[in-house]
Order: structure tokens, then sequence, then C-alpha cells
């Protein structure tokens, strides 16, 4: 009989512990608790991501595709020495060879090759060494110093090539390998990130340069210039061009020319020999918190116009003064280096769309692109860049000042021939072989029509009336 009174007063608690934990249970739902499942769906969210971020990336493929595709470069330069009585009395050679290295990237199987044009500026020989250390003279294609780019070409058939990939997708924290021939060590390859995009960092000079570097953390060091900077498929997202440091070696970050832009330099120096180069006519600037705050604008956003050119392709299309340009096509641009990258795909010619805001409205007017010269023509020979400089139309109120009838002002001097006869930075030019000269037109069609000399007449702004004369030949 206690046996039986025994088991009955287990069985009770028993049953009581059933019910506790059951209204225990009823309870935490109630209140909100977890239940059993989605502590257990918590906990397979945990694994998963616990298993993401331990999970390494192989960049083996990347870096097996990509060191076969770029090349190492080697340049001589010959080196002027000075006039004095020293190198006159003592120097067998006025000349004395300079060796420089730098990388490539081949992009077709028949031998071009892309790099940057500090590498090869001014050479007066340029050997390519491939991965499989086969050597080649190269031949230059042509330069563009405005995006430090220039195109090689070598005799040479079924090469390895980089594919070029989409660098408007990378994104900021992507990683990226750098590929190159830093201090003459072939087929180095480094890893970092994408730190930023669209960075101008004031390097390259010149009244036509472009800047919007692909920066990244992956080290680059002298040698890996014109290199190749890759996704992890492989892909050629950018050519290495600049480092930021002040040792001279790698310090943290590095910079590269955007794929973009890459493609569209290429194609016009392989099928013209210069870069087509179609210009907004534009003065702009980056809008911040003070532009935003005096233009009454809603956001801090876009590119502020800040000035257009006259008879320029903005000023043509209706674009005004402190518009603010939000779209160049379909892509948003909110820094001077984007909408400048954006441009530079274009060619003199071509039809874009810029979306703009105008008092507070938005705006879209279609521009119709114009070159340098002020018309939709394709340059053909590079008159200009035979010629050393860049130049600017000048205004009727400054030509009323200087008391000229006509006039194209010299803006920027680079060697070639006006810089050898002696012209200076502000040099007016009036007359070209007894033509007036109006516009960059007018220098172009004057130089074109030139048989073998040409004579210039022009003026300083200080009044100095000053004459030229040099060969084309």
């Amino acid at each position: 009989m206690k046996l039986k009174n025994v088991f009955f007063v287990l069985l009770i608690a028993i049953l009581g512990g059933f019910v506790a934990i059951g209204g225990s249970k009823l309870l935490e739902n109630k209140q909100g608790f977890p239940e059993k499942e989605k502590n257990n769906d918590s906990f397979a969210r945990t694994v998963k991501y616990n298993d993401i971020s331990n999970t390494s990336i192989d960049f083996t493929y990347a870096a097996e595709k990509a060191v076969h595709g770029v090349v190492h470069i080697k340049t001589a330069y010959a080196v002027q020495h000075g006039n004095t009585l020293y190198d006159f009395l003592f120097r067998d050679q006025q000349q004395s060879p300079y060796l420089g290295s730098g990388s490539g990237v081949i992009l077709s199987p028949d031998g071009y090759i892309v790099t940057n044009n500090h590498v090869v500026e001014t050479s007066n020989d340029i050997e390519v060494v491939l991965d499989d250390k086969r050597t080649y003279k190269a031949k230059l294609v042509g330069k563009d110093p405005s995006t430090d780019l220039a195109l090689l070409k070598i005799d040479a058939n079924d090469l390895a090539v980089i594919p070029i990939g989409n660098s408007d997708d990378i994104r900021i924290g992507e990683w990226v390998l750098a590929v190159g021939n830093p201090f003459n060590l072939t087929s180095t390859v480094t890893a970092g990130i994408i730190s930023a995009k669209g960075r101008n960092i004031n390097i390259m000079q010149g009244q036509y340069s472009i800047e919007s570097f692909i920066q990244t953390d992956a080290a680059v060091n002298p040698g890996n210039s014109g290199g190749a900077l890759v996704n992890i498929k492989g892909e050629l997202v950018g050519v290495n061009a600049a480092i930021a440091t002040k040792t001279g070696s790698f310090s943290g970050y590095s910079f590269a020319i955007p794929a973009s832009i890459v493609e569209k330099v290429v194609s016009d120096l392989k099928e013209y020999g210069i870069v087509q180069r179609a210009l907004l006519g534009v003065s702009i600037l980056d809008v911040d918190a003070e532009i935003a705050k005096s233009l009454d604008l809603e956001k801090i956003e876009g590119v502020l116009v800040d000035a257009t050119m006259k008879g320029g392709s903005a000023e043509k299309a209706g674009i005004l003064k402190n518009d603010i340009i939000l779209k160049v096509g379909s892509a948003s641009v909110n820094k001077v280096a984007e909408l400048q990258e954006k441009i530079s795909r274009y060619r003199p010619g071509d039809k874009v769309d810029i979306t703009l805001i105008r008092d507070k409205k938005i705006k879209k007017v279609t521009v119709l692109l114009q070159n340098k010269i002020g018309n939709t023509d394709i340059i053909s020979s590079d008159v200009f860049s035979v010629l050393g400089a860049n130049f600017s139309p000048l205004s009727k109120k400054e030509l009323e000042k200087l008391g000229l009838n006509s006039g194209v002002r010299v803006t920027e001097l680079a060697p070639g021939k006006l810089l050898k006869a002696g012209v200076r930075e502000g040099y007016i030019i009036t007359h070209i072989n007894r033509i007036p000269a109006n516009s960059l037109g007018d220098i172009d069609k004057a130089l074109k029509d030139a048989s073998g000399g040409v004579y210039i007449r022009g003026i300083y702004p200080n009044g100095l009336v000053e004459y030229y004369a040099f060969g084309l030949d």
C-alpha cells in the first residue's frame, strides 16, 4: 500500500513538472521571448555569418591570369649634358644614356600594349620583356600626357591578354591585385582593396588633364607604373600610375587610371594616333556646404558650373553659370573628376544629355560636344603636339584692351616648335604666315596649308611685339 502511495506521489510530481514547464513556456511566448525554433534560426544565421567571415578569398586565379598579360618595359634616354666649359673640355660625349623601367599591359594578341606616358615619354629606345622572358623592340603608336597613357606595339602574335573589365562597377572595399615590376622585380603581385574612386590628386599638368583615379592600398612602387590593376576575376579595371609618398616608395596608397578612360584613349591612339578629346566648355567646381548655402540648394550634390566658354558646347546648349550638373547621360556626378571622366569617354560630334538644376528645377539639355579647335571635326595630324602648346581664344574685351583685331593666346608650353623658337607662355599669336588668327581652327588650317616654313607675328600682354619663324620638317 505504501508502495502505491509512493508511486502516486511520484506520478503527481512528474505531472506537476510538465505543467510548470508548459506554463513557463507559455509565459515566455506571451512576453515575446524567442521560441526554440527562432533560437535555432538565430544560431543558424550566426553560423552562416561566421562561415563568411572566415572564408579566405582566393587570388590565385586572378594572379595567374594577370601575370602573363603584364610586361616589363625597359627604356633608354639620351641625357644632354650642360654647356659648361667643363663639359666642353672634358666630356667625350655630350649625351649619356639613362635607363628607365616600368610595366605595361597586353591588350591584344597581336602586340598592342598600354603603359603610362611618363614611362616612355622621352625615350629613344623601348624594349618589352614578356613574362616568359621573350624580348621585343617596341614602337610608340601614340601618347596622351593629359591622361598619362601611351600605346606601344610589338611584332608578336598569340600573346596572353588581360580582358578589360568595367571600372564603373567596382565598389569601395572590393579586393584588387596590382601586377607589375617594382624595383625590377618582375611579375610581382600585391593585393589590396579599393579605397576610393574618382580621386583627383593634382599630379598631372595641362589644360586638358583628366584625373579620376581609383585609389587602392595595394602596394605599388617605382617600376609598377603602367602595370595592371585587376579584380579577382582577372579583369583589367585600371592601369597603375602613381603613389602617395614622401619617400619615393609605397606609403600606403596607390592610384590607377580607370579602365573606362584607358579603353577610350587606346582606341583613339590606335585609330588616329591622337586622342579625340570632346570638351563640354565649362569651368566647374565641386559643390560643398558653402556653395550649397549660397545658392540655396536643398542638397549638397552635383557639380557647379562656374563659367561657360564663349562659343563652347555648353554655351551653345544653353547651360548657364551657377547651373548644377547632376548627370552626364544616365551617370550621376558629384565631383569635378567624375564629370571630367564621363565626358572624356565621348568624341567631338557626339551628343550627350546633361541633367542639371536651375532655380530649384530639374532640367535636361542635349549638348553637341566640340573639340578644342571649336568644331566637331576629327583632328588628324597632331599639329598641336608638334607646336608643343595649348591655346585659348581671346574675348572681344581682351582684344579691345590690347588694340587687336585678332589673336589666340598660348596658354601652356611643352617641348615643341614654339618653345624651341623662343615663344613664352602668354604670347598672343595675331598672324600665321600673314593670315589673321582668330581661333584655334585658324591655327590648325594655317599649319596644314604651310609648305615647310611658318612665320608667326604676335604680342605679349605687356605690349612687346615679337616675331618667330620655324620649319615644320
